[in-house]
C-alpha cells in the first residue's frame, strides 16, 4: 500500500487514566481500578462492583459528554499546532451504545452543541456522524473514518466512541440478563466507561506535517453475527470468523498476527465464539492462545473498546514491548457486528 491510513494521536478517558498515555501505562501494569457503586446493590443485597472514571458526580448525556471532550482534544492535539495553512472541515464519526435501558436519548443533541464549541484554530469540524453500534461502535468508527479519508475531500478525520454502564438502569437491565460480574455470576463482566478518539490520515499527510505515526490501518473488516446473544441460536463464532479472515488474508506475504487485542470481558459467549475463530484461523497467528482483554483493568467500556486497544498496541510498539509488528484487534456487539482491524507498528526497544 503506497499511502497507508495511519493513526497520529489518540486521546483516552478511562477509569484507570485520564489520557492516552497514562491509561496504556497502567493497563501494561494490569492495575484495575475496581470500586462499589455508591448507592446501588444488586439482588443479594452487594454493591454493584463498577470500573468508573474519576468523575464528578454528574450522569446521563452529561457523564458521556466530561469523558469524551478530554479525550477529543488530547487527539485534536496535533491540529492544534500551527501546521501553515487552513485544514479545511474534518469529518468526526462517534461510536455509541446500542439502545438499551439508561441509554441517554438526548447525547447526540449534546455533542452537536459540543463539537461547535471546540476548535482548534486550523479547522472546523463536520456536524458529527453517530453510530449507535455498541462494542463494535469505535471499531466501526475508524472504519467509517477510512472511508471518508479515501474520498480524498478531508486531510484529517477524528473518530472514536464514549460508552458508560453505570446508569442505574443499566446495570438492573445487566443483572436481569445475568451479564454482571458477582459471586454469583462468574461469567459477567465488570461495568466500566470510557472515551477513547483516534485522529486518522493518510501516511503522506503525516509527513507533510511532520507528525509521528503511532498506527498503521492496514486493513477493517465488520461482518453481522446472525447468531446473537440473548437470542435462542448458538453463536459459534461464524461472523468474527469471516471479519478476521477478511483481514488476515490481506497480511503482507509471509507475516502473521503478532498480537491480539479483543473485547473478551468474562462472558462465555465472547470466549467461545473467539476460540472457534482460532480454531478456524489459527495458522494466521504467531501464537494463537496469546491474546489481550483490556477488560479486566478497565472493565467493560462498549463502544469505547477498539479506539482504546488500537492506543495500548501503539504505546507497546513504542515502550519496545510489543511482540510484533502486526497486531489483530476486534470486538462484537449484541446487535450481531463482528468488526476485525489489523494495524502495523514500527517497533521500538524503548523499554519498558
Amino acid at each position: 500500500m503506497d499511502n497507508p491510513l495511519c493513526i497520529v494521536s489518540f486521546g483516552a478517558v478511562t477509569s484507570v487514566g485520564l489520557s492516552a498515555p497514562a491509561t496504556a501505562a497502567a493497563a501494561r501494569a494490569g492495575i484495575a481500578n475496581f470500586t462499589d457503586h455508591p448507592y446501588m446493590i444488586d439482588r443479594e443485597g452487594d454493591p454493584y462492583v463498577l470500573a468508573m472514571a474519576p468523575l464528578a458526580e454528574v450522569t446521563g448525556a452529561e457523564r458521556y459528554i466530561r469523558m469524551a471532550v478530554p479525550a477529543i482534544e488530547e487527539a485534536l492535539a496535533p491540529l492544534k499546532d500551527d501546521l501553515g495553512l487552513y485544514l479545511g472541515d474534518v469529518p468526526v464519526v462517534i461510536g455509541l451504545p446500542e439502545q438499551r435501558p439508561g441509554y441517554p436519548e438526548n447525547i447526540e443533541a449534546m455533542f452537536l452543541d459540543t463539537m461547535t464549541e471546540l476548535s482548534c484554530g486550523h479547522c472546523a469540524f463536520e456536524k458529527p456522524v453517530f453510530l449507535q453500534k455498541g462494542h463494535a461502535a469505535g471499531l466501526m468508527a475508524l472504519e467509517a473514518a477510512a472511508r471518508e479519508l479515501r474520498k480524498g475531500r478531508s486531510a484529517f478525520c477524528l473518530a472514536g466512541g464514549v460508552d458508560s454502564y453505570i446508569d442505574p438502569d443499566t446495570l438492573d437491565w445487566l443483572e436481569e440478563h445475568e451479564q454482571v460480574h458477582m459471586p454469583i455470576n462468574a461469567w459477567g463482566f465488570i461495568p466500566g466507561e470510557a472515551a477513547g478518539f483516534c485522529l486518522l490520515c493518510h501516511e503522506a499527510t503525516a509527513a507533510r506535517y511532520n507528525l509521528p505515526i503511532k498506527a498503521r490501518l492496514l486493513t477493517i473488516s465488520t461482518v453481522v453475527e446472525e447468531n446473537r446473544i440473548k437470542t435462542e441460536t448458538v453463536c459459534i463464532g461464524k461472523g468474527l470468523t469471516a471479519a478476521v479472515r477478511n483481514c488476515v488474508t490481506a497480511l503482507p506475504s509471509e507475516s502473521r498476527v503478532d498480537n491480539i487485542i479483543c473485547d473478551q470481558n468474562g462472558e462465555s459467549y465472547r470466549a467461545d465464539e473467539h476460540g472457534f475463530m482460532l480454531a478456524r484461523l489459527s495458522e494466521y497467528f504467531t501464537d494463537p492462545s496469546d491474546y489481550m482483554a483490556p477488560a479486566d483493568c478497565w472493565g467493560d467500556v462498549g463502544a469505547a473498546s477498539g479506539p482504546l486497544f488500537v492506543n495500548q498496541l501503539a504505546w507497546a510498539a513504542k515502550k519496545g514491548y510489543s511482540k510484533g509488528s502486526h497486531s489483530l484487534v476486534w470486538a462484537g456487539s449484541e446487535g450481531g457486528e463482528r468488526t476485525a482491524a489489523i494495524f502495523e507498528n514500527d517497533l521500538d526497544s524503548g523499554g519498558t
